[in-house]
């Protein structure tokens, strides 16, 4: 239903005038193509012949059959994103997807570590590189960093050298839309970084290398798989705290940064969120945290 040439030159906007990421393309596509087998097997022919109905009657579909309505935001959001620009660039004569509505997804509280949780794992990371395995030493440096100042598990792959300021104790980050901001991190971080980068890394690094700050076993770039396993594995180790991922880390980060009296706006320049209400959801946790307390405590709860 939606021409391969016209998907291609959707591709090339995304990539070159919106500079989305290659992970955000492929999603935005799958969601496209997803969007036109459904209307051409509800008997659509032609782009400019959709209509608000198809695309109503699409996402109820998506709805009937069970599918989360996480994804059928992300589908209804795509596919508004690719009308207006069919619309923009003459393609279709209107954009159908004016008046298409988005579901209310509910706002799952993030999985975070208590404080005594947190250090427990960072503790365990400190003595697991006290044999100077370079791994070791590099898995306790970017789990400190990753606490320390709530990056992206993609953004702390993804650092150099340079962009690394130990002195300062900041790091430069490159964010989502290649959005540039600048981290600060505390004296643990700066610690365990200063052990990786004088006993670690130069036992790890080639001539492939390059100024990645991590390395892998290789002496390639680290990759984010590497990372999450490290997080993984020191978790399984603590009792009782929850499994979680490198993204469970800046959760925790964000959540103890406002438990600690840091304001919203903060933490949104820290995380780099574009919108305040995506931090605001932090501000959850923390209250979920004083309920419990208070309910436990409390004599009249």
């Amino acid at each position: 239903m939606v021409p391969s040439a016209v998907l291609a030159e959707y591709e090339r906007h995304l990539r070159a005038e919106k500079n989305r990421s290659e992970h955000t393309i492929r999603a935005y596509l799958g969601d496209v193509r997803s969007m036109s087998g459904a209307l051409a097997v509800a008997g659509v022919e032609d782009l400019p012949d959709v209509t608000l109905s198809d695309l109503r009657s699409w996402l109820g579909t998506l709805a009937a059959s069970g599918v989360a309505a996480s994804t059928i935001a992300r589908r209804s959001a795509a596919a508004k994103t690719f009308l207006r620009w069919a619309h923009r660039t003459g393609r279709v004569p209107s954009d159908p997807s004016v008046r298409l509505g988005t579901p209310r997804q509910a706002r799952h509280l993030p999985g975070v570590l208590k404080e005594s949780e947190a250090a427990g794992l960072l503790d365990l990371a400190e003595v697991s590189a006290d044999d100077d395995d370079p791994v070791h030493l590099r898995d306790r440096a970017a789990l400190e960093l990753l606490y320390a100042s709530g990056i992206r598990v993609g953004e702390l792959v993804g650092l150099d050298l340079e962009d690394l300021d130990l002195t300062g104790r900041v790091a430069r980050v490159l964010g989502k839309g290649n959005k540039e901001r600048t981290v600060p991190f505390g004296v643990p971080a700066g610690r365990a970084l200063g052990d990786w980068l004088s006993r670690g890394r130069p036992l790890l690094v080639t001539a492939e290398s390059g100024p990645a700050l991590f390395l892998g076993r290789r002496g390639r770039r680290v990759d984010q798989r590497q990372i999450r396993s490290a997080v993984h594995d020191l978790l399984a180790h603590l009792p009782d705290a929850p499994d979680l991922g490198p993204h469970g880390l800046r959760h925790s980060a964000a959540t103890h940064l406002l438990e600690g009296g840091a304001d919203l706006r903060t933490v949104q320049e820290m995380l780099g969120h574009a919108s305040l209400a995506t931090t605001q959801i932090y501000t959850h946790v923390s209250v979920e945290r004083l309920r419990s307390a208070y309910r436990q405590a409390h004599p009249r709860a």
